[in-house]
């Protein structure tokens, strides 16, 4: 076991090593700062890959940091269903008594993508924490290490200084979010509701935009679209290939998929993309601000939606959307194709339904041959969580005091987190971060190279243990 006097020795040591590295252009870390940086580390050189890594290691590693702060046994869960996939559950006690408000939840995975050595930058090894040139380097140092390791830091800090909540707090670090099977949220609120029941959730989702290196805008994801996968098919009794029919499978296939190539569902908003539009507007530049307005006002503006659609991440926010991703037919080079097959993935508006999805795509399609087959492997409704003042006057609060006069937007997810399972729940759950970012260079999680900014690591830390004290304080936000 380690003790406390042990641990203070390795941050102390830590910082001459950081000091050093960084030189005198820049200021040596804090000790609460190489504290994060420490957990940081050790959880991406932990390989916790979805399919070909371990992630009971680095949920161990977590607990026995939360063992050393002082945190008592009883309040620290380790388990998960299979001995790989393990997630740990910290729970921060507070006050307590007759009364007292719910927990806050604060949530990160630990899983990651899968990364190869040979797919990286020569000098990079996505499972070797790297620090150059002002980046932190490592498969999950975007997604969704750094927000595990702030988390855990705040925990051990707010504990140091003898903390006591209003509200419980809850940190709940778990597997395989990225896909894999065995989601850690899924199995905790099945298995153990009681550990990670709250009054809302804090989680990726959200964060800053940067633009020309300064502060344009915090987001807050409150919403996301709904995954569903459909499969298109085509069957008939093939044939010699040397005796060629009009009623080809792959043909059939092909003029259906150019038809759904050419076909944009409707727009849709929610109160959660209303605002964002309205709100993303005041940044944008004259034509694509006239048209958010214009949308905002009027959802079936056409000339405005076309303009908004010139941009595809704006264009996936204000609509359905479904796209092929895999493509399969015949079965012998001298045979006429007797089955083809397609996936179309859709990402759905939250108040859109499945079966209303899967109609368009048969109306749209407009050909008998082709069957249509639900193949969504299980229900993912996540409605949009309600703006809770007491979380977004605690982020705006933060936002102004921490980088300035700059808009807190709602945001709706076009990909899928954990906070679904808690929103279909009734438990709202929020994506902030602090975590500033510039969209046109840094958008490398899941790819090459992934890295976060080491001055916006440490501004992240700062902003996400004041709202973790705010969240769970009894003082009114102002």
């Amino acid at each position: 076991m380690t003790t406390p006097l042990r641990q203070a020795v390795r941050i102390v040591a830590s910082s001459l090593v950081v000091a050093a590295a960084l030189g005198a252009q820049q200021k040596p870390l804090t000790p609460h700062q190489l504290l994060a940086r420490d957990i940081y580390k050790e959880l991406v050189e932990i390989n916790t890959s979805v399919r070909t890594g371990n992630i009971t290691p680095a949920a161990n590693a977590m607990a026995r940091r939360f063992r050393d702060a002082g945190f008592p046994a009883r309040d620290i869960f380790v388990g998960g269903p299979t001995e790989k996939k393990h997630n740990v559950v910290l729970r921060y006690r507070g006050r307590g008594g007759p009364g007292a408000p719910k927990p806050v939840l604060l949530l990160a995975h630990l899983d990651v993508v899968e990364a190869l050595k040979t797919d990286w930058s020569d000098d990079l090894d996505p499972f070797k924490f790297t620090e150059r040139d002002g980046f932190y380097y490592g498969r999950g140092t975007a997604d969704d290490k750094a927000m595990a390791s702030l988390f855990v830091a705040a925990a051990i800090r707010l504990k140091q200084e003898g903390y006591v909540p209003q509200r419980d707090i809850i940190i709940a670090l778990t597997a395989d979010e990225e896909g894999g099977d065995y989601n850690g949220v899924d199995w905790l609120l099945k298995n153990h509701r009681t550990l990670v029941d709250a009054a809302w959730v804090i989680n990726e989702g959200g964060g800053g935009a940067l633009r020309d290196g300064k502060p344009l805008l915090q987001s807050v994801q409150a919403a996301e679209k709904v995954y569903a996968d459909f499969t298109l098919r085509v069957t008939n009794a093939g044939g010699h290939s040397s005796v060629p029919r009009a009623d080809n499978a792959i043909y059939q296939l092909a003029e259906g998929l150019v038809k759904l190539s050419k076909f944009q569902f409707p727009v849709e908003l929610n109160p959660v993309s209303r605002a964002f539009f309205e709100q993303t507007a005041r940044g944008e530049k004259p034509e694509m601000a006239a048209a958010m307005t214009a949308l905002v006002r009027n959802p079936a503006d056409v000339g405005a939606a076309e303009v908004i659609a010139r941009d595809p991440r704006y264009n996936s926010m204000m609509r359905t959307t479904c796209v092929a991703t895999l493509l399969k037919g015949g079965h012998a080079p001298n045979a006429l194709p007797q089955l083809a097959e397609a996936n179309v993935n859709c990402r759905m508006v939250p108040t859109a339904a499945k079966t209303s999805v899967q109609a368009t795509l048969v109306n749209v399609l407009n050909d008998s041959a082709i069957a249509v087959f639900d193949t969504t492997t299980e229900d993912r409704a996540s409605p949009p969580s309600e703006m809770r003042p007491e979380v977004i006057g605690a982020v705006e609060k933060l936002t102004r005091e921490m980088f300035g006069d700059i808009p807190v937007v709602p945001t709706m997810s076009t990909g899928a987190t954990d906070s679904r399972y808690f929103r279909a729940l009734g438990i709202p759950a929020f994506g902030v971060s602090g975590l500033f970012s510039d969209p046109t260079v840094d958008a490398r999680a899941h790819g090459r190279d992934e890295r976060v900014r080491i001055e916006w690591y440490f501004k992240a830390q700062e902003f996400l243990y004041q709202l973790t004290r705010l969240l769970s304080s009894s003082v009114p936000v102002p």
